[in-house]
């Protein structure tokens, strides 16, 4: 079953279901259900959940960030209007039990660094850090 998990995940999951739905009805069958790789794909729903929520958050911060950056860039309000957007995507998705496992300062520090070094030419104003020591492009902010 390890084979076909790796060569067609979708007919892996199709007859996964229906052994499942076989044990949960009681019928007995001569082949188990592929446990370990139903655990696998039980826990990746889970973490790409956080994963989405994770990435919403680094756009909202890159989009404020860039606007803070360069506020007079034709771009600004849009940049706003997108980390807005942003930021309502990732509380559609939130869900109470990620709290404790998204890295808000890690995602802020990651959106920091992805900021550009210049915008048409233009160096970038200073931004806010969310915490003490933060670095872009080797420097200290």
């Amino acid at each position: 079953m390890g084979d076909l998990y790796d060569m067609d995940v979708l007919e892996w999951s199709e007859h996964q279901a229906r052994l499942l739905r076989q044990h949960a009805a009681g019928e007995g069958g001569n082949e188990a259900p592929d446990w370990a790789n139903i655990i696998e794909e039980i826990e990746s729903v889970g973490q790409s959940q956080i994963d989405a929520v994770e990435s919403w958050w680094f756009q909202a911060f890159l989009h404020d960030l860039k606007a803070e950056a360069w506020p007079l860039s034709r771009d600004t309000p849009t940049w706003r209007g997108d980390a807005r957007g942003f930021r309502a995507q990732a509380r559609r998705k939130y869900r109470p039990s990620m709290r404790q496992k998204l890295d808000v300062p890690g995602i802020y520090a990651d959106a920091l660094s992805a900021l550009p070094d210049t915008m048409d030419k233009q160096l970038p104003l200073p931004v806010p850090e969310m915490g003490s020591g933060e670095q872009r492009n080797g420097k200290p902010m």
